[in-house]
Order: structure tokens, then sequence, then C-alpha cells
């Protein structure tokens, strides 16, 4: 009997007869399935926890007031003797004041030459310097741009407690407008800087926080500005949850003077200190700030403060030390001038002086810097 040979289509067995009749079962099932088709069905709306809802109304409210900063420096090129601007650094910054004043950290400017601030709108602009202070790693830029967002608004940090939710805005690592959140882990926090000066009261906090954050606002969770983000401590050079911000009553503080006179200057006692001098004095075992220079007029002469002075043989004979600040102990500098810092002009401060074996004593206050 002869064997039935059966045909192959795209590597499909078929048998002869039934081809049409499948195909016409195909095509008439395809019919009647485009005929009956449901409506589409829209995709089921995405539903946000309270707490989301909020986050993400902080954020949209703040976004537009933080800006990315990308830096440069002039180079000279060896080829062509011509001056270029090279690429150097980028950070984070705010709009502190609807003049177009621009609030960063120091050390995101530092060596630059030219600087420039991009909105979150797409718009890049030149920026001036107006002014910067290395002892709390703070500057100012200004921006003359018309429409600019609101500034954000600044908060009240002396207020906060550990555990108190917080959020990050920033640019790391160039990916601008970044979010990040976490708590407060910490505060109080000291940070000893490269150039020497030590930043006192810093916020910790584990909101992430990496290279181009520096200089973006730490908000807390009603949307104000309450740290400058301006390091982290990390092995690696990257996020590791330790992230410090200066605080914001310092922030308010210092910016004022800078964008008043380009430079921040704390209170004075009406004395006159020196840090290599009292370094030197401190490395030969005495403690405190030594009392160089005492100014005239003031309550500080009143009260018969002493200053050091050259001996013959040239060395340094002390007269009054200043060992303690409201019965704070003072070993170094820093200690004092911290301790005056966190204080304001006006504001009368109990300091602790030394001389020999005596200790009294004296309060002071505190006058405009100079």
């Amino acid at each position: 009997m002869a064997r039935r040979r059966h045909r192959s289509l795209g590597g499909a067995l078929v048998v002869p007869g039934l081809l049409l009749s499948c195909a016409l079962g195909v095509f008439i099932g395809y019919g009647w399935s485009e005929a009956q088709a449901p409506e589409p069905v829209p995709p089921a709306p995405i539903i946000l926890s309270e707490e989301e809802a909020d986050l993400i109304g902080l954020f949209e409210a703040a976004r537009d007031s933080v800006v990315a900063i990308a830096t440069a420096e002039q180079r000279l090129n060896p080829f062509t003797r011509a001056r270029v601007d090279a690429p150097l650094a980028s950070g984070s910054g705010f709009l502190w004041d609807e003049a177009g004043h621009v609030v960063t950290n120091a050390h995101v400017l530092s060596g630059a030459s030219t600087v420039s601030v991009s909105l979150a709108d797409g718009r890049s602009v030149d920026a001036q310097l107006v002014g910067t202070d290395p002892s709390h790693d703070l500057a100012v830029l200004k921006i003359a741009e018309e429409d600019l967002p609101a500034p954000l608004p600044v908060g009240d940090s002396a207020a906060l407690r550990v555990g108190q939710g917080v959020m990050a805005i920033g640019n790391p690592f160039g990916l601008d407008w970044t979010l990040t959140t976490g708590i407060v882990s910490a505060l109080d926090r000291d940070l000893q800087e490269a150039t020497g000066y030590t930043i006192s009261g810093l916020i910790q906090t584990d909101a992430a926080i990496n290279p181009g954050n520096s200089g973006g606002p730490l908000m807390d969770m009603r949307g104000q500005m309450i740290g400058v983000n301006t390091a982290i401590l990390s092995p690696s050079g990257s996020s590791s949850g330790i992230g410090l911000a200066i605080p914001a009553h310092v922030v308010k503080r210092v910016v004022p003077q800078l964008i008043e006179t380009g430079r921040y200057t704390p209170p004075s006692l009406g004395i006159t200190f020196d840090p290599r001098i009292n370094a030197a004095v401190n490395r030969q075992g005495l403690e405190g700030a030594l009392v160089l220079y005492v100014e005239p007029g003031t309550a500080a002469e009143a009260a018969g403060l002493e200053p050091a002075r050259l001996s013959a043989s040239g060395r340094i004979a002390p007269g009054d030390v200043v060992v303690a600040v409201e019965g704070m102990p003072v070993t170094r500098l820093e200690d004092l001038m911290s301790a005056i810092d966190r204080r304001e002009v006006g504001e009368e401060v109990e300091i602790t002086v030394s001389r020999g074996r005596r200790e009294r004593d004296v309060t002071l206050e505190l006058l405009p810097g100079g």
C-alpha cells in the first residue's frame, strides 16, 4: 500500500487536506476574537502611602532651589601656549535669597578660576564668587539671572534630636538632583580639615552622601534646610553611612557676613591670639590659649588681663592664659575659638584665666570681630 507523504511548512508537519481548514479556522478564530476584543483596561493607579506622598511633595517643592555647581581652572596648553579652562570639580548648592546668592562649600570652589551654576530647569549660568570662610567650609556665589526659583527655607538646627528624619538633595558623581533619606545619627561632631581648621558642632547623618553632594542641603521633614553637607567619613571615598553637615545656625551666622563683606570674622573678646605661637607653646607643655595682645578700651583691658611678652633672651614669657570658657576646659586655641564662635556679639562670656599658679574668672562682652 502507498505510504501517505506529509509536507512540512516552517518545520511543522501538515496533513494534506487539513491545511485549508486549519487556516480557515485560524482566520475565523482571529476574526471572532477581533470582533469580541474587550476594551483595554487602564493600569491600576499607584497607591502611595502617606509617608511616600509627603516625601515626594517635599522633594518636588525643594528641587528647584537646589543647584549643581561645576568649576574649572585655567591651564596652559604646552603645545599652543594658549590658556584653556579645564574641568576641576563639581558639587552642589542652594539658593539663599531672591538676590541670586547661592550657598555651597568652600572646598568645592578651591582652585577654581571659573564657576558655573546649573538650575533644575536646564539653565546654566556663570557665577561670581562673593566670599569664602574656610574655617566653616562655607562659600557664597552670586548669579545674575531673572525668574529664579524661591530660596530654600532655613530651619532651626539647634533643636535637632538624634533619630529625627532628614533628607539630602544634591548631585553625587554628577547624577543631578538626587534624593537620599536617613536620620540624624549624632550631633556636635568635630572634623579636622586638611586646611588645618577644625569645624565643630557638625550634624552626623546616615543619609547617603557622596562626592558631588558637597554644598547641598540637608533638610528636615518639613522641607527646611537644617545643614550644609560637607564631608563623609569613609575609607573608600564613597558613602559609608557617616555624613557630616554644617548646622543651619552656623550658616545663618556666617553667610550674611560673607554677603556683606566677603569674609567671616567671629566675635572678639578684645584679645588677640596667634595659632602658630599658641601651637608652639602647647607643644612645650603649656595648656590653654596664650593672650598676646589686649585691645585698649575693652572690657579685657578693664579686667587687667596681661599679654605675653618677650624676654631679653627672646623667649616668650606668658602673661594670662585662657584655660576655660563657661567652665569648659580650654587646652588649645581651637577650643576657645570654637566656644566663642557659637555665640553672638553682645553676649557676656565668663572665661577663666591663669597667670602662674593663680586662676581667676573674668566676664567679658563679645565685640564685633575685626
